[in-house]
């Protein structure tokens, strides 16, 4: 089990409006690679390579599939490219990471930023005499979603475990979706938000629902799960309640109203799905 001892950084940041450079408290780069898994992202690349460039050692980009500019835009950037086939989130984010050449590795998602708060977190971190007692860091992550920050609900903070020491941690969990970090060792808690662009727009995060439910689909099949009545009435209707009422999703005003039944409504299609496997048929002649 993965033990959290401490908290490790500085006061969260504020705003988008602060501030993007990052200031180096070092002569040399920190002893880090950061790892990004990406497919067409152009759009993206940059704001999340610029918030890493001049203070890492190396800069790693795993290109899947990808017909845009993305390994121009990331050879700009001084970053190694390597270009994969898709192996499922889990086992490509791995691939990607044993292409790293530091003991610390930082992964990173194309549509996400490392704010100034977090890089002065994460180089007190590393500046620390005990740092290679733990296994990894985690550390909060903020998604800006229509026209304000997302501080409450489902989405907030989200403790991401993205900084890890690669020869004691690697990507585990189900094959098809939610990866999550596994650690040998303590795992520090850092302050300082990762920020996250998921959804650019609201019909975006709308696109989400059906390939998210297909995933759900093919992991429940892998393990032989059943459809249940109880679970697609039982399960949308707390996690609208949990994350609006209990997370306080309602001060982020419309958008956490939103986010609460949007999160509900993902919940009982992936479900629903079950229940199409399980008995859909033809029309009778």
């Amino acid at each position: 089990m993965q033990a959290i001892p401490n908290s490790v950084g500085l006061a969260r940041p504020a705003d988008r409006e602060q501030a993007r450079s990052h200031p180096m408290s070092h002569t040399v780069p920190l002893p880090i690679s950061v790892v990004i898994v990406a497919r067409n992202e152009a759009s993206n690349l940059p704001r999340c390579l610029a918030s890493v460039s001049g203070w890492v050692a190396e800069i790693v980009v795993v290109l899947n599939a990808t017909t845009d500019e993305s390994e121009k835009i990331a050879r700009g950037f001084g970053a190694t490219v390597h270009h994969t086939e898709w192996r499922g989130y889990r086992d490509t984010k791995n691939w990607a990471n044993a292409r790293a050449t530091h003991p610390w590795a930082l992964c990173l998602d194309a549509d996400e930023e490392v704010s100034p708060a977090l890089c002065a977190a994460i180089t007190a971190f590393l500046d620390r005499a005990d740092r290679d007692a733990f296994a990894g860091a985690r550390f909060p992550r903020k998604v800006w979603f229509i026209d304000r920050w997302i501080r409450h609900g489902d989405w907030y903070p989200d403790l991401s475990l993205r900084l890890i020491r690669r020869a004691a941690a690697r990507w585990g969990g189900d094959a098809f979706v939610h990866e999550k970090m596994v650690c040998d060792g303590p795992v520090a808690t850092l302050t300082g938000d990762l920020h996250h662009y998921s959804f650019p727009t609201l019909s975006s995060h709308v696109a989400k629902i059906n390939p998210f439910a297909d995933l759900f689909l093919q992991q429940q099949q892998a393990k032989s799960g059943k459809f249940s009545v109880f679970a697609a009435v039982f399960r949308p209707g707390w996690r609208f309640f949990r994350a609006y009422f209990i997370k306080l999703g309602f001060l982020d005003g419309y958008p956490g109203f939103y986010i609460a039944w949007a999160t509900a409504f993902g919940a009982f299609v992936r479900y629903s799905r079950l229940y199409e496997q399980e008995h859909q048929r033809p029309p009778d002649a």
